[in-house]
């Protein structure tokens, strides 16, 4: 008998396996296939003007209010010089293609039944595509599920809508992170990583350019990351991009320092969407608490020359 049920085990591991390699290689086919449309590859009109330049925002009362609130627009001073280490580019590559495979076969429940929730509540789309922000101030797509009204302004954040917006399955998905999940998908295929800055939207020109003063737009973008945990939809936008700054210093300057960062910020973002920590739709307002502590570990952490000496 127990011959028998090692053998039984053996045989359900290996086809497993063999079902979990092939579903592997079909996926990283199709996310290959994916990929240069996802980065706009073939709509250069659709490209960041200023992708690979070091950025500063400019205020000016002539031009439209951005996403941001603020009326102004961003100036090229220079170039982005940041060479991805080994650590960036194949050891936390490789953990992202391993956690986002596992999470987008062990989630697959939740998948379906949200997209089923959200097809119920409010005919339309399952997904929600957004133009972002990538590295080195990149455009890619980004992928969500649809939290919001089919009659939703696209490109404007939450805070700034009047009516919000959101469907009643879509503040359930949103509070409890779930809205969030097809970014799987963007890590697999190569636009973001697991950790690191939330990927601003392309019109957000004024967090982008508090970004740049602390090289936070030279690492991959993230599905969370040090801003997301300390305090996420309650920071200002200058606190946001100091805490990406630290981030990204950290990432850059040593691959140890860097992993066990990453490690950290995976377990604490863990914690925080179970306790659903610091959401606040439409809210942007500081938490003293968060901002001192984000203070603290900015202390010396100052914007990078070629921006200070421009601005």
């Amino acid at each position: 008998m127990k011959e028998q049920t090692k053998k039984n085990l053996k045989t359900a591991a290996t086809v497993t396996g063999l079902a979990l390699g092939a579903t592997y290689l079909v996926m990283r086919h199709i996310a290959k296939k994916q990929y240069p449309d996802s980065v706009y590859a073939n709509q250069p009109e659709e490209q960041n003007p200023v992708q690979g330049r070091k950025v500063v925002f400019v205020e000016n009362a002539n031009d439209p209010v951005n996403a941001d609130g603020k009326q102004g627009h961003l100036e090229a001073v220079g170039n982005s010089t940041h060479i991805p280490t080994f650590y960036e580019k194949y050891v936390k590559r490789g953990f992202d293609v391993v956690l986002s495979f596992g999470g987008l076969v062990v989630l697959a429940p939740v998948y379906a039944v949200t997209a089923l929730a959200i097809k119920a509540d409010d005919p339309g789309p399952v997904f929600f595509k957004q133009k972002r922000v990538g590295t080195d101030k990149s455009y890619f797509e980004l992928l969500k599920f649809r939290s919001m009204s089919v009659n939703t302004p696209k490109d404007v954040p939450t805070h700034m809508l009047q009516n919000g917006g959101i469907t009643k399955v879509g503040a359930f998905i949103r509070k409890a992170s779930i809205d969030e999940l097809p970014q799987l998908w963007n890590i697999f295929r190569g636009n973001m990583s697991v950790i690191g800055p939330r990927p601003a939207l392309w019109n957000q020109d004024y967090l982008t350019a508090e970004r740049d003063k602390y090289g936070a737009n030279d690492v991959k973008p993230g599905l969370t990351g040090l801003a997301q945990i300390s305090g996420r939809d309650e920071l200002e936008i200058p606190e946001k991009a100091k805490l990406d700054g630290v981030y990204a210093k950290t990432l850059k300057n040593s691959s140890i320092a860097g992993f066990l960062m990453d490690i950290k910020l995976f377990m604490g973002s863990i914690t925080s969407v179970l306790k659903s920590k610091g959401v606040v739709e439409g809210g942007t307002g500081a938490i003293a608490k968060e901002i001192e502590k984000a203070k603290t570990i900015n202390s010396d952490i100052q914007p990078d020359e070629d921006i200070k000496a421009e601005v």
